[in-house]
């Protein structure tokens, strides 16, 4: 069964995608869509037969070294992601070859979500957009072009030491050009497209990171690449 085709996961995308609608009408503007729960533990424990898809505005851009604050937040969590760039239209049903054509190139990113609740139903994990609350980069361009990740090692620095590291950044998540084919499969079975001009953060290279109380800062650091980097306030536990 394709992913869409699973009701719980047709009537999430269904509400997420009137949701992005509806920001869209209020003056936000696209900025791409994410994929998450690729991970194969986590496909068996939801019961779907590929990655969730949500979606990027605007307004949840934050560059890299800007601060955000947690106040309210329930489990932020941060996760060191490949953004892909698309530099044009990919229809449903894209071959291998067209989907890689398509890749204008990557850079590093950083999403921060919310977990504002346990992953448990595909449906209530899509009606909340994967808990998405921003994404950080570096810029609006690809800083490599195309979609190789030879060479490519990255590095996830907390408090300033390193914290995890990987030479392989689509061994967590799956390869690009699969993800860029998946998401226009997607999109197109809800009356969506992949455009050109958009981007895919396409999931933690290294599993997702918590935030705790009083943490400073995360970077992401993908040699030869590029780095981003992300400072936080005003994050306590519920209670305090």
């Amino acid at each position: 069964m394709n992913l869409w085709e699973d009701a719980r996961v047709a009537r999430g995308m269904r509400t997420q995608l009137e949701m992005r609608r509806k920001r869209l009408d209020g003056g936000d503007a696209p900025l791409g869509w994410k994929v998450g729960f690729a991970a194969p533990e986590m496909l068996k424990r939801l019961e779907i037969t590929g990655p969730l898809v949500g979606f990027l505005t605007r307004k949840a851009l934050v560059h890299s070294g800007a601060n955000v604050t947690l106040a309210g937040w329930a489990r932020p969590v941060a996760e060191p992601e490949i953004a892909v760039h698309i530099g044009r239209d990919v229809s449903a049903g894209a071959d291998h070859a067209t989907a890689k054509a398509a890749i204008a190139g990557i850079s590093p990113a950083i999403e921060i979500v919310d977990v504002t609740e346990p992953p448990e139903d595909p449906e209530r994990i899509l009606t909340g957009n994967i808990y998405q609350r921003h994404v950080v980069l570096a810029g609006a361009a690809p800083a490599k072009a195309g979609s190789a990740s030879d060479g490519i090692v990255c590095r996830v620095l907390r408090r300033g030491h390193e914290f995890a590291r990987t030479s392989d950044p689509q061994a967590n998540t799956g390869k690009w050009v699969d993800i860029v084919r998946h998401v226009a499969d997607v999109l197109d079975a809800f009356g969506e497209r992949l455009r050109g001009g958009e981007i895919i953060i396409t999931g933690s290279v290294v599993p997702p990171i918590a935030i705790e109380p009083g943490e400073d800062a995360i970077a992401f650091e993908v040699d030869p690449v590029g780095a981003v980097e992300v400072r936080f306030s005003d994050f306590k536990q519920p209670g305090e």
